[in-house]
This record gives structure tokens, C-alpha cells and sequence, in this order.
């Protein structure tokens, strides 16, 4: 008999059976196995930034992506595209880029009668996985057309408002060294993105790789892993993953530490920072150690999950002041202090069963 709880409403189909927990995590933990293999197939090293954006697909969210030119961010993201079978479309933000260019727009066509009717023709944004390259070298105007969609996964245009496809992800990519010309997102769009990923230079080892196996003239062959239905299935398994209130309290603690404005927030924060994370914050830090717990085929969130993933979680929700940038102290490094100085809240004595954490859980990856 499965331990798997029948579906809200009903009972489960008669001649289906359903998975347990555990199988469902062994299962999902192969494919996570596999899309890493063939992923390293192309990329080689980096395996924290793989981590990271598997963890944004697998929990509906969006990376903003940032290193120097030539670190292969566009082929991570495009190569991750081919390992899914879902379509894929890239955008490249020039500051000529017109928002209608990315959500489409109303053209007017004459039928065979002479009638004369306007048809919205789709933009590229109408796809599963967008790469927005180099998203800081458009205008705001333009950037501002990624809004609704990375928030509402819909787009308006005119009287119209369209559903994107199912899955949706946005993975943008910008150069932090040359800023001329360029234009910073608002913090508004950059809430918006669940990481804020630093894309490293690559070690020794891994460089001499990168030249053997770039310099051959041979492209190897990368194999589909997961269908779109398949990634829809792992998102509702990843966010079943039980979070206790313990790590409630802890998220909780983190994220209002960071705001300068708090009575109790620590003195590193009141003296470098001009304001900290919102809400939202907490929400991505959780979803995120759902990820990362489920990656590890655990079905619930530890604190070593949480500090994991606070850096890439918060360092974009942080705004230094001049204090901190005379002393050299970046966002990254206050996330850390942090880190260290924030209290493991209190384990009662005794957990009750949270009838949250057994949810219904999806149907086998396909």
C-alpha cells in the first residue's frame, strides 16, 4: 500500500497506483542526476550556479545572472534549454529594443473581402524559458515589459491579456564590470528575480577543460531530459516539501535583520545599509530550500538549506550606503556576517504532525 495521500476531493483513479514520497524523490533525484551529466557534457565546473538555476526551475522562479563577458552564461542558460524539452527563445537588449519587440503586438491585416481587422502577433516572450542577454543595455521603458510577465505570467497588450505557456522561466544575464551605456534595473525588477547569481571565473583545472574541449571543433550531443509536463510535476513535488516552523522563525529572523529600520537589528546592518529584503525574500528563501532539500532527496527543509541559499537569495535585496562602500563591506559580505551572528530560534519540546506538510502530491515525472 502507498503512504501517498489520495488526491483533495476523491479517491485516486481505480488501476492507477500512486507513488510513495520516496519513490517520488529517487525518481527525481535521477533525472536531477542526469540533467546535471548532460549539462557538464558543455559546462564545465560551476556547479553551484547549475545548482542554483535548477533550483529556480524547479520552484517557478527567475535568475538574473552576472559575471564578465566570456564565462559562458548565454551557452549555460541555451544548453540548459536543450536538456529540456520546452521551447526556448533569447532576447538580445540593445538600447533600441522596443517593449512591443519582447510581448508582440496589434497588426492590421485585410481579409479577402476587403475587411479590415487587427491580430496581435506573439513576441518572443511567449515562450517557456526566456533568455533576456544583457538586460541592463535597454531602457527602463523596455525592461518594465518583463514585469507582469515574471509576476503574473500574463502579458497585456491594449484591451488584451494573454496567459504565457506553462512553464515560464526568465534567465537574464548582465556584465557588473561595463556600465556605460547601460541601464541599472529598478529595484522593483530585481525583486523579482528569486537569484541573483555571480557567475565566477573558472579554477585552473576546470580552464585547461574548457580549452581542450573547445578548441576540438566538435559539438557534443546534448539528450532531452524532462518534458514540460515533467517539470510541472516536479514544481508540485518540490513544493509539497515539508518546512517546519522552526524554519519559519529562522527565515524570518534573517530577513528582518536585514532591515536597518528594526529596533533589534544588528548594529553591522543599522551602520552600512540603507534599507534590507521585503517579504518576498522569505518567501524565495523558502521555496529555495525546498529545492535544495528535495535535490538532496530530503522531503524537508533544513537550516543548512536556508544559509545555502541566502546569499544568492538576498544579496540583490540588500542597498549599501557610503559607509559600507568606503569600508569595502558588499552586500555579500554583510549576508555572511549575518549569517553567523542570527540565533537558531528555539526547538519546542514537542512538533505536532503539520497536516500541511503531506500534501497531495503529483503524478510520476513523465
Amino acid at each position: 500500500m502507498s503512504n501517498v495521500p489520495n488526491p483533495p476531493g476523491g479517491q485516486p483513479p481505480t488501476g492507477k497506483t500512486t507513488k510513495s514520497i520516496g519513490d517520488l524523490l529517487r525518481e527525481f533525484r535521477e533525472h536531477h542526476e542526469q540533467m546535471k551529466r548532460e549539462l557538464a557534457k558543455v559546462i564545465v565546473g560551476q556547479e553551484e550556479v547549475i545548482e542554483q538555476l535548477f533550483a529556480a526551475i524547479f520552484t517557478r522562479g527567475h535568475c538574473l545572472l552576472e559575471g564578465v563577458p566570456g564565462l559562458a552564461k548565454t551557452l549555460m542558460v541555451s544548453s540548459l534549454a536543450r536538456i529540456l524539452d520546452v521551447n526556448f527563445k533569447r532576447i538580445q537588449f540593445t538600447p533600441d529594443l522596443m517593449p512591443s519587440d519582447i510581448t508582440g503586438t496589434n497588426v492590421l491585416e485585410e481579409d479577402s473581402q476587403g475587411r479590415r481587422e487587427f491580430r496581435f502577433v506573439e513576441g518572443p516572450i511567449f515562450t517557456n524559458i526566456l533568455l533576456a542577454d544583457e538586460i541592463n543595455r535597454t531602457p527602463p521603458k523596455t525592461q518594465a515589459a518583463l514585469l507582469q510577465a515574471m509576476q503574473e505570467r500574463e502579458v497585456s497588450v491594449g484591451r488584451q491579456t494573454m496567459s504565457l505557456p506553462d512553464p515560464f522561466f526568465t534567465i537574464a544575464t548582465q556584465n557588473p564590470i561595463e556600465q556605460e551605456g547601460t541601464y541599472p534595473l529598478p529595484e522593483a525588477q530585481l525583486d523579482r528575480f528569486m537569484f541573483n547569481i555571480k557567475v565566477g571565473y573558472p579554477t585552473a583545472d576546470d580552464e585547461e577543460k574548457i580549452l581542450l574541449s573547445t578548441t576540438r571543433g566538435e559539438r557534443p550531443e546534448i539528450n532531452k531530459v524532462l518534458s514540460a509536463r515533467a517539470i510541472l510535476n516536479i514544481q508540485k513535488l518540490v513544493g509539497s516539501v515539508a518546512v517546519s516552523p522552526f524554519i519559519v522563525k529562522y527565515v524570518v529572523s534573517l530577513v528582518r535583520a536585514t532591515r536597518p529600520g528594526e529596533a533589534d537589528s544588528p548594529e553591522v546592518v543599522r551602520e552600512l545599509l540603507d534599507f534590507g529584503a521585503g517579504p518576498r525574500a522569505g518567501q524565495f528563501l523558502i521555496q529555495a530550500g525546498k529545492a535544495m532539500a528535495a535535490m538532496d532527496g530530503r522531503f524537508n527543509v533544513a537550516l543548512e538549506d536556508i544559509r545555502r541559499v541566502a546569499v544568492p537569495v538576498l544579496r540583490h535585496r540588500l542597498s549599501t550606503n557610503f559607509q559600507a562602500q568606503a569600508d569595502g563591506m558588499t552586500t555579500d559580505k554583510i549576508i555572511l556576517r549575518l549569517l553567523k551572528e542570527i540565533k537558531e530560534p528555539a526547538i519546542p519540546k514537542y512538533a505536532g504532525t503539520d497536516a500541511n506538510a503531506a500534501s497531495y502530491l503529483p503524478p510520476p515525472i513523465q
